[in-house]
């Protein structure tokens, strides 16, 4: 029984919803019909600003008729005035995409480039303006909108370059900052070693001259002890006393100077025997010789 009565709901529900599609085959002016009256009703909604109820009819018009772009257009533009511009922007991509008309899709691509000039975004304007021209090239409105979408697109890209070539100078400058600080850091410990090493090399050049002195005096003494331990005990002192013995044959200058001595003596009292005699002979004149 249980069986019997789900075979029933199921062939029931068939039935249905094959009626419905008939009764759109058959009646799509009266589903458009239906589906423009709730726009109707949108519209008196707004005018008492009623934003809830407007929403409201514009999504039972739509989802009477989805083929119905005014509807989707309609409720974009609601979107757009209440600031909610990413809705406003799905409802009239939607719209865009239903519209058969090149002036419904004219209307739709402005609003939806305006749509996209609220949220800065000027490239997707510049496109949505673009496809409106090309549905109605006479429309100056539109071609204002493009040319305006096109210099601030170009803006942007120009403040872009310039944001990312000051924060390329910057990242540069934070870089070369840092090698500075490094190579600053290396010198500052490469003076404080080069000044520990001037300051050592100093004392190490005293402490190295004074152990050289040291080693040359122990040298000295040690050659000196040397020699010493050389001699026999009293052989310094005997050398100390002894003269030198003078060759044979040679006299010694101390016998050479005692001869000279002795020669110029005999010498002098020679002359002075000789000087005595001459006074002896020699007349003294009382007058002058003339």
């Amino acid at each position: 029984m249980k069986k019997k009565n789900k075979y029933n709901w199921i062939l029931l529900f068939f039935i249905v919803f094959s009626a419905n599609i008939f009764a759109q085959k058959e009646n799509p002016e009266k589903i458009k019909k239906q589906s423009n009256n709730y726009i109707a009703r949108a519209q008196d909604a707004l005018s008492e600003n009623d934003f809830a109820h407007a929403e409201a009819a514009y999504r039972q018009a739509i989802a009477k008729d989805p083929s119905n772009s005014m509807a989707k257009y309609n409720m974009g533009n609601l979107y757009y005035t209440k600031e909610k511009a990413p809705s406003a922007t799905d409802r009239l991509k939607q719209a865009a995409k239903v519209a058969d008309s090149k002036e419904d899709k004219h209307r739709i691509y402005h609003n939806l480039g305006n749509t996209f000039m609220k949220q800065k975004n000027y490239q997707e304007a510049v496109n949505a303006f673009e496809d409106a021209l090309r549905n109605d090239p006479t429309d100056d409105e539109t071609r204002y909108n493009l040319a305006l979408a096109k210099k601030m697109l170009e803006k942007e890209k120009q403040n872009n370059k310039d944001q990312n070539q000051d924060q390329k100078n910057q990242d540069n400058k934070d870089k070369k900052d840092q090698q500075d600080q490094q190579n600053k850091d290396q010198n500052k410990d490469g003076k404080g070693g080069d000044q520990q090493n001037q300051d050592q090399k100093p004392k190490d050049e005293g402490e190295n001259k004074k152990d050289k002195k040291e080693g040359d005096q122990n040298k000295d003494q040690e050659k000196e002890k040397g020699d010493q331990q050389k001699q026999k005990p009293g052989e310094g002192d005997k050398k100390q006393q002894q003269q030198p013995k003078p060759v044979k044959g040679q006299l010694s200058p101390q016998q050479i100077q005692n001869l000279l001595e002795a020669m110029n003596n005999e010498e002098k009292k020679v002359q002075d025997k000789i000087n005595a005699e001459k006074a002896k002979g020699v007349k003294v004149k009382t007058e002058k010789d003339w």
